[in-house]
């Protein structure tokens, strides 16, 4: 098994290279969500102010 997880000499390449791969997987997936979530936010905030000053658009 330590054989197989060596690789021959280049698994800290190869499993750096596969540990990043999956970083950048997770980032990739979340990074939507993120961004979704401070637009809600923003337009929320936008709203609430445009209802405190009485409605009048912008």
């Amino acid at each position: 098994m330590s054989e197989f997880l060596a690789m021959g000499g280049y698994g800290g390449y190869v499993w750096s290279a596969y540990a990043i791969f999956f970083v950048v997987l997770a980032a990739d997936a979340l990074a939507p969500q993120l961004r979704r979530k401070r637009v809600l936010r923003d337009l929320r905030g936008r709203l609430k102010r445009q209802q405190s000053r009485g409605g009048e658009s912008q």
